[in-house]
């Protein structure tokens, strides 16, 4: 498929017109005109850049890219390392960061929910495209079963704040870094809140406001959205995909 192309079909998929991202989504760096082959990864960090060279890949397909907000503009040093990798193979660079994250059937929501057994319902913000999900258990859990089922199936234990004795029934989640959104959990009286990361004052919030809380990390929660899009691409048009997990503790 023609590089053009693919970029279309990805942003028909995936329509990120439709959000107000930090970076851009789409294609971040040019390469080669025509796509075959694709290495899809959480973030493209040098390490996927170097497995993606070694497997002759025109394409990276990517959650975390290059080029965000707020980030020093000049492309020196580690990223002029990374882009200059990616233009002496000439392999393109795509992106998707929120418009992923969001996806009702293979974003990172959608598939760690299905995951873990949580049915979502609905938005947790009261706006279209909602970035965090509330739903429920399919099966009513305590804290601690639910931590270590999110272990057990994410292979990492999560960081947990448990503080209600009765079994968890309604959810919220954002992979990521969605730790914020816990207060707007804890005001629609939901039991419990998953994502992937915690600040200070997270805890603070699960304790005071009555709601248990998991992080089971970023790189972690946000394996699976990437890796569902490639599935889908090799499935559906044929594409050469092959889905590297370049670990991260956080």
């Amino acid at each position: 498929m023609q590089r053009r192309e693919f970029n279309q079909l990805l942003n028909t998929l995936l329509k990120p017109e439709t959000i107000n991202d930090f970076c851009p989504n789409g294609l971040q760096v040019e390469g080669k005109d025509e796509i075959r082959t694709i290495v899809t990864g959480v973030t493209a960090s040098q390490a996927l850049i170097d497995a993606a060279i070694e497997k002759n890949a025109d394409a990276i397909l990517v959650h975390h890219g290059f080029f965000w907000k707020g980030e020093s503009q000049p492309i020196t040093g580690m990223k002029k390392r990374r882009v200059a990798a990616l233009l002496a193979n000439d392999i393109n660079l795509f992106a998707y960061h929120l418009p992923l994250d969001i996806h009702p059937e293979i974003g990172n929501n959608a598939q760690l929910a299905k995951l873990l057994d949580i049915e979502i319902e609905a938005g947790l913000e009261p706006v279209n495209n909602s970035v965090a999900m509330r739903g429920r258990l399919k099966t009513p859990i305590t804290g601690c079963e639910f931590a270590k089922k999110i272990g057990q199936v994410l292979n990492r234990e999560p960081l947990k704040s448990l503080v209600r004795n009765d079994k968890i029934e309604t959810i919220a989640l954002c992979t990521g870094g969605g730790q914020g959104y816990i207060d707007l959990a804890a005001e629609q009286g939901i039991d419990a809140y998953l994502t992937g990361e915690a600040s200070e004052q997270t805890i603070h919030s699960s304790r005071e406001q009555n709601i248990d809380f998991f992080a089971a990390g970023h790189h972690a929660t946000e394996r699976y959205g990437i890796k569902a899009l490639g599935e889908l691409l090799a499935e559906q048009y044929s594409f050469d995909v092959t889905f590297i997990d370049i670990d991260n503790p956080v």
